[in-house]
């Protein structure tokens, strides 16, 4: 049930996250599936609400940098510099865990991912609960990451029997993660804060290659973030991939395809990728509500958060190949 964010219903939300429920919330990226960070029970909820699969960790969500001490070891001054920088903002940090974090939140991983939200019903709801929320996105696994609280009911339904509503998100994809080891600093995952902006605070930040098998941090399966309607780069598709089909379209900021379309979306007219990125999920579940065959979607210029949003799109692309 979608209600608005009072602060009654705020408590209302931390109440059922204390006693062992979960809540859909708004962050600045997506919305979330929390429940209490530090109960194993309450977090197995989550799992079995989205059909998540157990391998893959989940980000404790925090209000103050305080909280940071009581979860994770810091062995690198690094991770100061980029909460100084970062925090609160869509950065997560990969950190060595201390024995409160249970097991089910890391996937049986020695490091937990961590990340201070930058948005107010976030910040009140964690403060509310007065401990760490565990949160992924709140959708089902592997479809479309949800940016409005239509998109939560519409993909959990009453599998969640709270979802405070706080508008559209603003950043509109999940947060970048970096894990931190004692030398070295690696880019796990593309989001909302770009590679170029990490680079200022720390230079020597090294791309990971994904480990499919074991992630120990959310968003590195090589399938994710799809539609329920099949999604192709434009750029791939023959003239045999489209006859007879209803064909939706997402681009940039402007359409040159000769291709007629039932419906077509701009992640920004203007061509502001800060505008694109939060718009991406919107878009693709306005196309998923409609009546199409395949959505076809344009290449982003892979630069800043171009990156993150090519990152989706290329793991949504390959659901369906």
């Amino acid at each position: 049930m979608i209600i608005n964010s009072s602060k009654e219903n705020i408590q209302k939300a931390a109440d059922e996250i204390i006693s062992g429920g979960i809540v859909a919330f708004p962050t600045e990226t997506v919305y979330g599936l929390g429940a209490d960070g530090l109960n194993p029970t309450a977090v197995a909820k989550i799992f079995e609400a989205k059909q998540r699969p157990s391998f893959n960790p989940l980000i404790l969500h925090i209000s103050s940098s305080d909280q940071l001490n009581d979860l994770v070891t810091i062995e690198n001054d690094i991770v100061y510099k980029l909460i100084n920088k970062f925090w609160p903002g869509p950065l997560t940090l990969v950190l060595t865990k201390k024995d409160i974090v249970p097991d089910i939140v890391t996937a049986g991983n020695p490091t937990v991912a961590v990340r201070m939200p930058n948005h107010p019903i976030a910040k009140a709801l964690i403060d509310a609960c007065g401990r760490p929320i565990a949160a992924p996105s709140a959708n089902q696994f592997g479809f479309l990451s949800p940016t409005t609280a239509e998109h939560v009911e519409k993909q959990l339904g009453d599998k969640v029997k709270i979802i405070l509503d706080g508008g559209k998100s603003n950043v509109g994809v999940e947060s970048t993660i970096v894990e931190i080891t004692k030398t070295e600093v690696f880019l796990l995952r593309h989001g909302g804060i770009s590679l170029e902006q990490l680079t200022e605070v720390c230079n020597l930040v090294k791309v990971k290659v994904n480990n499919f098998d074991k992630p120990n941090a959310p968003g590195q399966l090589i399938q994710h973030y799809a539609p329920n309607i099949p999604l192709k780069f434009l750029s791939e598709i023959s003239d045999g991939d489209i006859k007879g089909k209803k064909l939706g379209a997402l681009f940039f900021k402007e359409n040159n395809s000769k291709i007629k379309f039932e419906q077509i979306e701009f992640l920004s007219k203007n061509g502001d990728m800060r505008e694109a990125a939060a718009n991406l999920f919107f878009h693709l579940h306005n196309l998923e509500n409609k009546d199409l065959d395949l959505i076809l979607v344009e290449t982003i210029e892979s630069t800043g958060l171009g990156i993150a949003i090519m990152d989706r799109l290329i793991k949504a692309t390959n659901t369906y190949k």
